[in-house]
């Protein structure tokens, strides 16, 4: 059953085409790539905002809403839930942009994954100021 939010909320800092290899024995994608994909946008997106490296340190919550296909185009938004001293809370929400040539918009998975900012003795270090 398809999401009735009318689009993706946050900035995109994902974009990849599904293929054939990411399936499961059943021909849809394996939900295990779908979450490292999310995994990866977060990152990069709790990055930007720490100025640095960061670390995943959990996963709060997962929804799978609908299956991923082969050659879909999959886009991951991020925006901050919450913010600490070291770490960043960050919403993340997959959905396919292109499925079989035609542009669609359906929110396929959200997660809240958080991240801790690192510095290079690999401890948690303070978030820096926003800008």
């Amino acid at each position: 059953m398809a999401e009735t939010q009318e689009g993706p909320s946050g900035e995109v800092t994902q974009l990849v085409r599904t293929m054939p290899a990411d399936t499961n024995p059943f021909g849809d994608i394996f939900g295990g790539w779908l979450l490292s994909q999310m995994d990866l946008a977060g990152g990069t997106y709790a990055e930007n905002r720490a100025r640095g490296k960061t670390a995943t340190v959990a996963i709060k919550e997962m929804t799978f809403h609908e299956p991923v296909l082969v050659g879909d185009l999959l886009a991951c938004y991020c925006s901050t839930e919450r913010e600490g001293r070291t770490s960043i809370t960050v919403k993340i929400e997959a959905w396919v942009l292109v499925r079989q040539n035609q542009q669609t918009q359906i929110k396929v998975t959200e997660g809240i994954f958080t991240y801790v900012a690192v510095g290079g003795d690999r401890k948690s270090r303070p978030l820096p100021p926003k800008e």
